[in-house]
């Protein structure tokens, strides 16, 4: 993990992501004041799982499904 400073990063973003894409880093942090502020990646190391919406029409959901929430709560907070 490579760190550079924002200045740094704008004057030689070229640098950088040839650097990435060369395999030489994996991720560099640019940071702002000291503190990281953001990550330069690989296109091909971003997570592009779809998570939302995985179970779209896995299931039916029933018209009843709040007919149980005092019952539910009851065992949950013990009231």
């Amino acid at each position: 993990m490579h760190i550079v400073n924002m200045l740094q990063a704008k004057s030689s973003l070229s640098r950088l992501v040839e650097a990435i894409e060369q395999g030489a880093e994996r991720e560099i942090i640019i940071a702002r004041n000291g503190r990281p502020a953001a990550k330069l990646v690989s296109i091909g190391l971003v997570d592009n799982t779809q998570r939302i919406g995985v179970a779209k029409r896995a299931f039916k959901v029933p018209d009843n499904i709040d007919a149980c929430n005092n019952e539910v709560a009851t065992l949950f907070l013990g009231i």
